[in-house]
């Protein structure tokens, strides 16, 4: 990720990421898991993928490594969604499981950090733990969540709903940061709630 961000542009290859990676979690868990989707949920997840991946439409050209390796990323993205979901649900406890996944990632980078950068990680830690905070506290929520989510419901399902957080985050950029949307990012917003709407309904 942090390589296809240092040679493409974000807001193309943040959506090819998270729009195709629903798709292929819907493929693979019908495959491997065996945990087929009926056809007005399967309308529903490629809506939701179309959307997100319209929202990258326009952008300017010239970035087909960045591009390819957005795409290799939704692989690592659909991996670990399946992994996730199946491991959740043997675990049959989601909060431990959710805690245990940010444990078991969060201390070896912290590790690394006090080992061979230790005095720029203290430095950045005393001026933004407030942030780190509240950052690392909504994103094990959220995360615990789509876990728990994946217990009751398939996880392609949960994978692609997902998504609809991109429908928030322009919200917020209208409405709080004042930025202009497109009219191709707006029409992507609307296709993707079209899909959740589908979804719920399937």
């Amino acid at each position: 990720m942090a390589r296809t961000y240092r040679i493409a542009d974000m807001n193309q290859t943040y959506p090819l990421m998270r729009g195709a990676a629903p798709l292929l979690t819907a493929l693979a868990s019908a495959a491997l898991l065996k945990e087929p989707l009926s056809p007005p949920a399967w309308l529903g997840v490629a809506v939701i993928c179309a959307g997100v991946i319209g929202m990258a439409a326009g952008r300017r050209s010239g970035q087909g490594r960045g591009v390819a390796l957005a795409l290799v990323n939704a692989v690592v993205i659909a991996g670990y969604t399946l992994v996730d979901g199946a491991g959740v649900r043997r675990s049959s406890a989601p909060a431990a499981y959710t805690l245990w996944i940010f444990l078991l990632t969060g201390a070896p980078f912290a590790g690394w950090l006090l080992a061979f950068r230790a005095s720029a990680f203290r430095r950045y830690v005393a001026r933004t733990w407030r942030l780190g905070l509240a950052g690392g506290f909504g994103t094990t929520a959220s995360y615990g969540l789509a876990l728990w989510a994946m217990t009751v419901a398939p996880i392609a399902v949960v994978a692609a709903l997902r998504e609809s957080a991109i429908l928030f985050a322009t919200a917020i950029s209208v409405f709080v940061l004042k930025e202009t949307v497109s009219p191709a990012r707006l029409a992507g917003a609307g296709v993707i709630a079209l899909g959740a709407v589908i979804l719920r309904l399937a």
